[in-house]
This record gives C-alpha cells, structure tokens and sequence, in this order.
C-alpha cells in the first residue's frame, strides 16, 4: 500500500508541474508511447534499462528513425530523447539520473521531448529518503553528476512571463515501467 500510495503522489506531483506520466507494461508499449511523440529522429543513450529490453531495435524494428554514432552531432535534430531513471521523489514528482556521460545530458536537454523509463519501485518519498542513494553514488564515483528533472524545461522574464522549453524539453513525459529495474544505482 505504501508504494501505491507514493506512486500516486509522484504522479499527481509531475502532473501538477507540467509533466505527462503515462503506465506501460512492456518494451512495445514504450514503442508505441514514442513512435507517437517522434516527428524525427529519437536519441537513445547507452543506459542499462534500454540495453536490457534492446530497445533501439525495438525502435528501428517500429520504423522509428533513431540518432546514432555521433549522438553529439545529432543531438539538435532528435524529436525525442529516452533516458531512464535512477530514482525519483513522490513530493516533487521529479525524476533523478545519473548524467555524467555526455549522451545522457544532451539526451535531457537537446530534444523537444524527453522520455523518462522508471520503475515505480524506484520512487522514494522525497530528498531525505535518497540520502543513502547519494552516498554511494558518491563513494563509488565522486566525480558523477546528478540531474533533478522536474517538469519540463521553463524559465521566466524580469517580468514574470513563464515561457517552457526555451533551455530544455517542451515536454517531460515519464513512463512508469514495473519490473524495469530497481536498483536505485542503475538507470
């Protein structure tokens, strides 16, 4: 009940900021979520979730044009951007990962849209509940870089106008993806 409980307070919580969060039940549904949101090319990094279920030859299989080889050359013209998810916190409905590899970053901030895999297991209360999470991903590599997603990419003029994805994603959509991984230290 507890997870229950915490997944449905993530999911209000990103809704609230301008995220969509969406279930899906398999490496086809993922496929159909994107093949809907790319009107170009989609940017896979390398990450273990997307190894694990050989997604981007789901993706190609789809007929889904993917950035490949020189994904820092390409980065600026992919639709989509699909990464997975360390963890996440319920309170804030904001998504954690690991982007210490370049492809993840550009992955993150280039496209209009970015796809976030993760699995429901995965979401933690708040900040104070990943405390553990981060001193380890701390110990094992001090050098790493963290980003905290909320929402999709917005900033605001001197006079208060809101205006969303002019540094990053118009759009955040996180797929919740059970049986995924739950391993807080693998995206």
């Amino acid at each position: 009940m507890q997870q229950e409980r915490l997944i449905t307070t993530f999911s209000d919580a990103a809704r609230a900021v301008g995220a969509e969060v969406a279930n899906v039940a398999d490496v086809d549904a993922v496929v159909d979520y994107v093949k809907q949101l790319a009107n170009g090319p989609v940017m896979v990094p390398d990450f273990a979730s997307a190894k694990r279920l050989d997604l981007t030859a789901a993706l190609k299989t789809a007929g889904i044009s993917l950035v490949e080889n020189d994904l820092r050359q390409g980065a600026a013209t992919a639709a989509v951007g699909l990464t997975g998810a360390n963890f996440a916190f319920a309170a804030t409905g904001t998504v954690v990962l690991e982007s210490t590899s370049e492809d993840i970053r550009l992955a993150t901030t280039l496209p209009e849209h970015h796809v976030v895999l993760l699995d429901p297991a995965k979401i933690l209360e708040d900040d104070l509940a990943a405390v553990p999470h981060l001193r380890t991903f701390h110990q094992n590599s001090p050098r790493n870089y963290l980003a905290y997603i909320t929402g999709p990419s917005r900033t605001a003029d001197i006079e208060r106008v809101l205006t969303i994805g002019v540094h990053g994603p118009k759009q955040l959509h996180i797929l919740l993806f059970s049986g995924l991984s739950d391993d807080p230290l693998e995206m």
